[in-house]
């Protein structure tokens, strides 16, 4: 723990150094990710281990923290609210955008799946019948199978952001599927939300409306995120507030990861450590 390397604006999250070991991490975000940026790197998630860490800070220090921002775990809260009460806690908004992008690659796996049992049966059926099997092509030379494979990435991706020939697969893949173009067009709404909210009240009336919308779509997956945006409403609506993410605890672990690379693993975890000490606190 660095208390000199306390600021206004923090972020948390965690990180694997070897073996899947998770350590919480605390950072300063005026420090950019260099010298100065660690504030505390606490062995394991446990809410009361990283509480009773930053409680040897002067509660008189910590309470110059204004905003923490954070992910939706419940350890995570009770972290901030325990050591930095007058903390405002803002849920990245990467983390509730990913929800949605998850639930619409399930939908799509599971319609996968369902072309890959469907090929099979037919094989089989060609193979009893004595007949050549022959792939059926669609109009850009995939099959079902390949084409709901070969869907993955675009629809993580904004359709302006697409390639040409995303776009006609995109085009047939909807043709298929409306329940993935549908799954697809909500969940880029919920993207719409953040990238061209700036107002608190209006992301309050926004929200509103994408939650109404996918309660009359009838996704489970997506009235799984509707439930999970209200459990944690106060936190996400946060975010409108400075726009803060938790994009450099994220670039921070990245610069921790590579370093780990760079060694090929971490043999010696107090060492490694102590290195991290003398680069980033």
């Amino acid at each position: 723990m660095y208390p000199k390397n306390i600021g206004e604006y923090l972020s948390i999250d965690e990180t694997s150094l070897s073996n899947g070991e998770l350590y919480t991490i605390v950072t300063n975000k005026a420090a950019k990710g260099k010298k100065g940026v660690l504030l505390a790197m606490v062995k394991g998630t446990k809410a009361q281990d990283v509480i009773n860490v930053l409680k040897r800070i002067p509660k008189s220090i910590r309470m110059i923290v204004k905003e923490v921002t954070l992910d939706m775990a419940g350890n995570m809260g009770k972290i901030i609210d325990r050591t930095f009460p007058d903390a405002s806690k803002v849920i990245d908004r990467f983390h509730v955008q990913k929800l949605a992008f998850e639930a619409v690659q399930e939908i799509r796996i599971k319609h996968r799946w369902a072309a890959i049992d469907t090929e099979n049966k037919t094989i089989q059926e060609s193979k009893e019948n004595n007949k050549i099997y022959e792939v059926k092509e669609l109009a850009n030379g995939d099959s079902l199978k390949q084409l709901l494979a070969r869907s993955r990435y675009l629809l993580f991706k904004s359709e302006s952001k697409w390639t040409e020939s995303q776009r006609n697969r995109s085009i047939i893949l909807f043709e298929h599927y409306p329940d993935i173009k549908k799954a697809y067009y909500l969940s880029q709404k919920l993207s719409w939300v953040y990238e061209s909210t700036t107002n608190k009240t209006v992301a309050r009336t926004r929200l509103a409306l994408w939650i109404e919308k996918v309660r009359q779509s009838e996704f489970k997956t997506f009235n799984i995120i509707s439930n999970t945006i209200n459990t944690h409403y106060s936190n996400i609506i946060n975010y409108f507030d400075n726009r803060s993410t938790n994009a450099s605890a994220e670039s921070f672990n990245s610069k921790i990861k590579a370093f780990r690379a760079q060694f090929r693993g971490v043999r010696d975890v107090k060492f490694f450590l102590f290195r991290l000490e003398n680069i980033f606190a």
